[in-house]
């Protein structure tokens, strides 16, 4: 019985899988020969040319030089045509935004900071245009037009609707509530957009390129003006039933107030309870006399007391998860380092609880950042290089 076009099995679905496994591999390895690639992907010479022939019609490959060192003629290499697509990620905090644009390889071309001050006083979007000022920059560092992006990821604290996609709260942005900001800010930047928690995208960072890349099963805790934790479980980000998974800023603590979170929560710094108000950077600031984070972070019996708390608040989430490792990031990570993370692992050590190994974070630059990327450049590569 014939099959219909575009079923499974069929010369076009097969071609299709062979082009992304090709795409795929470029991407992982960079510049190949066309022998490589059929070694690799265990295609016939002939098919692979035909494989190769039809990417560069499509644009999405291209010849880079050839090969040289090897007896006789010198083979072409191809590589990914960085110009195929490109995305932007952004980063937004309570003061402001910054964003990257990249090419489709994954290389950054073009960086933009945009401070919130700086959004125009009384503009009926002021969330969408303060994002599109931040991907103007990038686009104009990279020598790009505006309408060359393929996608954009925002990621932002507060929880999101695991139905529509929109955010759902976010006490430290306020103007960033409409209910339709979605649509606002695909209409501004001008290119589909998606919004994720900032934590779930630092744990992405670290799954990717960071201290989790060995394995499936970890918590990312985020210790910053704001407290989070992300969950990762068989290697997919747990997001809850109302996308609230891992707000841990909220968790009842001995020696906390209760905090009010949820679309009641304030803008304060340390949301008015619960972990957060324990260990959140006004927190640690707070019990070192306001001195700056670094400073309050060397006084020991601070990162003691530091340690003490936080420990007391990991101790809750790994009695519920049980993951391999805990990987510690933000700011307090950041300034504690080393020291608190010994320290910490020492209060967790003897509980009558699991002790998953326990890291800091050493990724480069902003981990929500190079998490958004890695989001837009994987629905991105999943639209563009689909020649199906």
């Amino acid at each position: 019985m014939a099959t219909t076009a575009g079923t499974p099995g069929t010369p076009r679905v097969l071609r299709a899988m062979n082009d992304r496994a090709a795409l795929d591999l470029l991407v992982l390895h960079g510049p190949l020969t066309r022998t490589r690639i059929g070694e690799l992907t265990g295609l016939s010479k002939p098919t692979t040319s035909q494989l190769l022939s039809r990417l560069e019609e499509a644009g999405l490959v291209r010849a880079t030089g050839s090969e040289s060192g090897r007896p006789g003629p010198n083979a072409l290499l191809y590589e990914i045509n960085p110009g195929a697509a490109h995305v932007a990620a952004l980063s937004v905090g309570h003061t402001g935004i910054s964003a990257v644009v990249a090419d489709i390889t994954g290389t950054v071309v073009g960086r933009s900071r945009v401070e919130a001050e700086s959004a125009a006083r009384g503009a009926a979007r002021p969330a969408a245009r303060l994002a599109r000022e931040a991907v103007e920059g990038a686009l104009a560092e990279a020598g790009l037009p505006a309408g060359r992006l393929h996608r954009a990821v925002i990621g932002t604290p507060g929880a999101l609707d695991p139905d529509t996609g929109e955010l759902r709260y976010a006490p430290h942005l306020p103007g960033w509530h409409s209910r339709s900001l979605l649509a606002e800010l695909s209409e501004e930047i001008g290119t589909p957009v998606s919004i994720e928690n900032d934590v779930n995208l630092a744990a992405m960072a670290e799954q990717y390129e960071g201290a989790a890349q060995d394995h499936d099963d970890f918590v990312l805790a985020w210790v910053d003006r704001g407290v989070g934790a992300a969950i990762v479980l068989g290697g997919n980000l747990l997001r809850g039933a109302t996308g609230g998974a891992g707000e841990i800023g909220y968790m009842p603590l001995p020696g906390a107030p209760l905090a009010r979170g949820g679309e009641n929560a304030t803008a304060g710094d340390d949301g008015g309870g619960g972990l957060q108000s324990l260990v959140s950077v006004p927190a640690v600031r707070a019990l070192a006399g306001g001195r700056p984070l670094a400073e309050a972070l060397s006084d020991r019996s601070v990162l003691e007391e530091t340690a003490r708390r936080l420990a007391t608040g990991l101790a809750a989430v790994v009695a519920v998860v049980d993951p391999e490792l805990v990987v510690l990031s933000g700011q307090v990570a950041e300034a504690g380092g080393e020291e608190l993370r010994r320290r910490v692992e020492a209060e967790l050590t003897g509980l009558a609880l699991p002790r998953p190994l326990l890291r800091i974070s050493e990724l480069a630059g902003d981990p929500i950042l190079v998490g958004a990327l890695r989001s837009a450049l994987t629905r991105t590569r999943d639209t563009v290089f689909d020649t199906h």
